[in-house]
C-alpha cells in the first residue's frame, strides 16, 4: 500500500462526461475550483482533504485500480470491461474486484450511453443477435468483429454461439465494415447518429452493456486508511441526498380542519400525500381570524405532482405551492452500508489469507 498521505479522486479530464461531472458534482454541492487552467488538479472547498486530479476515463480505472489514486469518477463500461465488476450486476457496490477497484455508486445518471452490436444497414434480414448467429455461420470466415472492449464483447458472443474474431481498433471503428477490415461492430451508442451517418444499424437486442457513470474507489485505501473511508461516505452522502431530491418536490398548502391529526387521516387516504415519513402540519394564524386553518407541507414524487394538487384540491387544499428539493438525506444511505460490508468482508478476507 502507498505512504502518501494526501486523498485523491480522478474525474474525466476532457469530452461530455467531463463537463457532466463538473455539473453533477456543482449540483451535489461539491463544486470543483480549478487550482490553475493549465494544470490537471482541482480542490472541492467542500472537502478541503481532497486532490483533485484529471485523467482518461480509462486511466482512471487503472489509477484506482493500482492505489496511486484512492476513488475515481469513470464510465462503467470501462471498469466492465477491466473486470471490476460482471455486466449487468445490481450490487455492484458488494462486488469483488480482483484488481481493488470497488463500485461504491453504479447510478450518477449521467454519461448514459450502451455498448452494442451494429451490423451494416444492408444485411437484410439481420435483426437480432439470432438472425446474426444464422447468417454468420453462412459466411466463409468467423464473424470479424471491430471493438474496443474485447471482455465483454467476447463473452457475449460466445453466449449467442456466434463464431467470430475480434479486430482491435483504436481509431473509428463505424469505418471498419465499409473499408472491409470486419463485418460488424461493438461500440458504444448514445444516440445513433453516428452508426446511422455510416450506414450501420444496431441489433434490436444488441446491447451487450448498459452504461453511465460510477463512484469507484480502492478497496485497499478503504480498508487502510480511515480517511479515505470517511471522504467516501461523505461523497456517497452528497451524490445520494441529491439525486433522491432530484426525483421529488416540496408542497406546501392550507387545509381546513378540527385538528393535525383529523387533516393527517385524510392525507394518508390519498394515493400520493403520504409524505417521506408523514406530512408536517401547524397552525396558521389567519389574517381574517378565521379558526381551524392549517398548514401542510409534505415531500412527493416529482412525477406525482399534478396527482397530488388533484388530491389536495380534493380535500379542500388551497393556496398550493410547489418548489424543488435541493438534498434529501437519509438515516443511512443503502449504498454506504453496501461499501461498509464490502470493506468489513474485504477485511475478514485478508485476516482469514
Amino acid at each position: 500500500m502507498t505512504t502518501r498521505t494526501d486523498i485523491r479522486i480522478s474525474l474525466p479530464s476532457k469530452g461530455r462526461m467531463a463537463e457532466e461531472a463538473m455539473a453533477f458534482l456543482a449540483d451535489c454541492g461539491l463544486e470543483v475550483k480549478l487550482l490553475n487552467p493549465r494544470q490537471y488538479a482541482a480542490r472541492i472547498p467542500a472537502l478541503p482533504e481532497l486532490t483533485v486530479l484529471f485523467q482518461r476515463p480509462s486511466d482512471i480505472v487503472t489509477s484506482v485500480g493500482d492505489g496511486s489514486v484512492d476513488l475515481g469518477v469513470t464510465g462503467m463500461d470501462i471498469v466492465a470491461e477491466r473486470g471490476a465488476v460482471h455486466s449487468g450486476a445490481v450490487d455492484c457496490a458488494a462486488a469483488a474486484a480482483d484488481h481493488g477497484v470497488l463500485i461504491i455508486h453504479d447510478a450518477l445518471r449521467f454519461g448514459q450511453c450502451r455498448l452494442a452490436l451494429a451490423v451494416p444497414e444492408d444485411w437484410d434480414g439481420v435483426e437480432t443477435v439470432a438472425d446474426l448467429a444464422r447468417f454468420a455461420r453462412t459466411l466463409p470466415h468467423p464473424l470479424r468483429v471491430a471493438t474496443k472492449f474485447p471482455r465483454l464483447t467476447g463473452e457475449f458472443l460466445t453466449e449467442a454461439g456466434i463464431p467470430f474474431v475480434l479486430i482491435d481498433a483504436e481509431g473509428t471503428l463505424e469505418v471498419a465494415p465499409a473499408i472491409g477490415y470486419a463485418d460488424a461492430i461493438a461500440d458504444l451508442v448514445s444516440s445513433g447518429q453516428t452508426l446511422r451517418d455510416n450506414r450501420l444499424r444496431p441489433l434490436a437486442d444488441g446491447a451487450i452493456l448498459k452504461s453511465q457513470a460510477v463512484l469507484i474507489a480502492n478497496r485497499s485505501a478503504l480498508r487502510e486508511r480511515r480517511e479515505v473511508l470517511t471522504i467516501a461516505g461523505e461523497l456517497l452522502e452528497s451524490i445520494e441526498a441529491h439525486l433522491r431530491a432530484v426525483d421529488h418536490v416540496a408542497i406546501y398548502a392550507n387545509v381546513r380542519g378540527g385538528s393535525p391529526e383529523e387533516i393527517a387521516g385524510q392525507l394518508f387516504a390519498q394515493e400520493t400525500l403520504g409524505g417521506l415519513q408523514g406530512p408536517t402540519i401547524s397552525r396558521v394564524v389567519a389574517r381574517d381570524g378565521s379558526p381551524n386553518w392549517y398548514a401542510v407541507h409534505i415531500v412527493v414524487r416529482r412525477a406525482e405532482i399534478f396527482q397530488a394538487v388533484a388530491e389536495l384540491r380534493a380535500i379542500g387544499g388551497s393556496g398550493v405551492v410547489v418548489t424543488p428539493v435541493t438534498y434529501i438525506f437519509e438515516e443511512e444511505p443503502a449504498r454506504y452500508r453496501a461499501m461498509m460490508d464490502a470493506v468489513r468482508g474485504a477485511a475478514r478476507d485478508g485476516v482469514q489469507s
